[in-house]
C-alpha cells in the first residue's frame, strides 16, 4: 500500500503549498493596506502509526501564524488626525449597530486595530478607511477630567468652548531705579498722586488723573475675560511711593474706569506696596504673588485676581530709558470659541482648535494590548477581535500613539517572493511524486494484464 500511500502524502503536500500559496497572495495584495499583519504559513508532519522501525513519512498539514507583534514602518501623514502606535498597543474600535441621521448606536462589542486612518464624519465620529469608529476616555474641556472610566465611542460636535474667567495674571517686569517720571513726592495722601504716601492705600480720583499719569509709569496692558467671556483691558501703572535708606518703595495700580472725572476713581491702589533693596532684589512681598481684590474694570468685576510674578520675575535695576520694561503679561482665561479642527498631540491626546485661540484637550486615546497577541481573531478591515486563547483587552499598553503618522503593512515583499518560489517548486514536486506513483501503478496493472 506504499504507492496509494505516496499519493495521499502528495496530495497533503499539494493542498498543504496551495495553503501557503493563499497566505502568500494575501500578503502580497495588503503589501500597501495601512495597519496590515502578513499572515504566514506553518506547516506540520502527519506521522503515520506504525511499529518501531516501520515508520514512514507521513502527511503534511498547514496552518496559518499570525505577525501582530511585528511592528510595521511608521510613515509621515497628510492628516492631523491620522495616527499611529509606535510600540504595543490597539486603537480600541466599535462598529455601529445602527445609523439613524446624525445618531449611531453601538452594540457595545470592542474591536482592535492598528489601522489608524482617522478622519472626522459629518456626524463628528472619528472613523478609519476600514469603517471602524475610534474609542476613547472623552475629557472636560475646562478642567481635563475624563467624563468616563472606560473608552467610549468619541463624539466631536462643532460645540462652543465655554469662556473661562480671567482668575490670574502671570507678570514679568523691571522697574527702573532712576524713574523717568517725578514719581516721588513726600507728603501725605488724600486722593491725590503728588502727595501719595508710602502706604498708598486708596484710589486715583478722576480729577487727578493727568497728575498721576504724569507721575507714574506705563506697567503694561493685557486682555482678560469676565465668567461670560467679555474681553476686559487691564492696565497697569507703577508708581515710586518712598525712597530711603537705600529702599524703594512701588505702588501697582490698575485702571478701574477710563472715563472717571471729579472724585471718582479713576485708578485703583492694587493694595501692596513693593520693596527693593539697592542691589535691586525685591525684599516684600516674597510670597511670589498677591491677591487683588475685587478687580473692577469700567463697571465689569472679574472677582479676585491673582497676579503671579514668582521669584526674580520683578526687578529694581538702572535702564537707559527710566521706563518699565515688562518682559511678560499673560492673563489665563479665554471667550467662547467654536471647534474648528481636531487633531493629534504627542500625549496620544485629542485636541480641538477653537475660534478663540485656544487648543484644548477632548479625548484620551485608548490603547489595549492581551497577553496572547497572535490568538486574536482577524477581521475584514486590519481589526482584531478577542478569543478565549488572546485573553481579556489590557489598558496598561507601553506603546505611544503618534499624531499625523500611519503604520504601513508589515510585509516584506522580498521574503515574499522567496517564499512564493519555494512553494511553487514544492507544489511541482507533489505533483511529480503523483506523476511518478501513477506510472508505477500502470506498470502494476500492465503486469496484471
Amino acid at each position: 500500500m506504499g504507492i496509494f500511500d505516496a499519493l495521499t502524502t502528495a496530495v497533503s503536500g499539494l493542498q498543504a503549498q496551495s495553503f501557503a500559496l493563499q497566505n502568500i497572495s494575501g500578503n502580497i495584495a495588503n503589501s500597501q493596506t495601512v495597519g496590515y499583519k502578513e499572515t504566514d504559513t506553518q506547516f506540520q508532519d502527519l506521522v503515520s502509526n506504525a511499529a518501531l522501525g516501520q515508520e514512514t513519512a507521513g502527511g503534511v498539514f498547514a496552518g496559518s501564524t499570525a505577525s501582530n507583534t511585528v511592528q510595521g514602518t511608521l510613515s509621515a501623514a497628510s492628516s492631523p488626525t491620522d495616527m499611529a502606535v509606535d510600540g504595543d498597543g490597539y486603537f480600541v474600535v466599535a462598529q455601529p449597530s445602527n445609523t439613524s441621521g446624525s445618531q449611531s448606536t453601538f452594540s457595545g462589542v470592542q474591536d482592535y486595530t492598528r489601522r489608524g486612518d482617522f478622519s472626522l464624519n459629518d456626524d463628528g465620529y472619528l472613523v478609519n478607511g476600514a469603517g471602524y469608529y475610534l474609542m476613547g476616555v472623552p475629557l472636560n474641556p475646562g478642567t481635563g477630567a475624563p467624563t468616563t472610566s472606560s473608552p467610549t465611542v468619541l463624539q466631536f460636535n462643532n460645540s462652543f468652548l465655554p469662556a473661562q474667567a480671567t482668575t490670574s495674571i502671570d507678570y514679568q517686569a523691571n522697574l527702573p531705579s532712576s524713574p523717568s517720571s517725578s514719581a516721588y513726592t513726600s507728603g501725605s495722601y488724600a486722593n491725590d498722586p503728588t502727595t501719595l504716601t508710602g502706604t498708598g492705600n486708596g484710589y486715583v480720583q478722576g480729577a487727578d488723573t493727568s497728575a498721576f499719569t504724569s507721575q507714574s509709569l506705563d506697567g503694561g496692558s493685557a486682555t482678560a475675560y469676565d465668567s461670560d467671556g467679555n474681553a476686559v483691558n487691564v492696565q497697569l501703572r507703577w508708581m515710586e511711593t518712598a525712597s530711603s535708606g537705600g529702599t524703594t518703595t512701588w505702588n501697582l495700580f490698575y485702571q478701574t474706569d477710563s472715563t472717571a472725572t471729579g472724585t471718582t476713581a479713576a485708578w485703583q491702589n492694587a493694595g501692596t506696596p513693593f520693596q527693593f533693596n539697592s542691589s535691586g532684589a525685591l525684599t516684600s512681598p516674597s510670597s511670589g504673588s498677591i491677591a487683588i481684590s475685587n478687580l473692577t474694570v469700567n463697571g465689569d468685576n472679574l472677582g479676585n485676581v491673582t497676579l503671579n510674578y514668582g521669584a526674580g520675575g520683578l526687578t529694581q535695576y538702572a535702564n537707559s530709558t527710566g521706563d518699565v520694561s515688562v518682559t511678560g503679561i499673560t492673563p489665563n482665561g479665554f471667550a467662547a470659541g467654536q471647534m474648528q479642527s481636531l487633531s493629534v498631540d504627542t500625549q496620544g491626546q485629542i485636541v480641538g482648535s477653537f475660534s478663540n485661540g485656544q487648543t484644548v484637550a477632548l479625548a484620551n486615546v485608548t490603547l489595549a494590548t492581551f497577553n496572547g497577541e497572535d490568538s486574536l481573531q482577524p477581521l475584514d478591515g486590519e481589526a482584531f477581535a478577542a478569543t478565549p486563547e488572546s485573553g481579556n483587552p489590557l489598558y496598561s499598553a507601553t506603546g505611544k500613539v503618534v499624531g499625523s503618522e500611519l503604520e504601513s503593512s508589515n510585509v516584506d515583499i522580498a521574503t515574499q517572493f522567496s517564499q512564493l518560489i519555494v512553494a511553487q517548486q514544492a507544489y511541482s514536486a507533489n505533483a511529480r511524486v503523483m506523476t511518478t506513483a501513477n506510472q508505477m501503478i500502470q506498470s502494476l496493472l500492465t503486469v496484471i494484464q
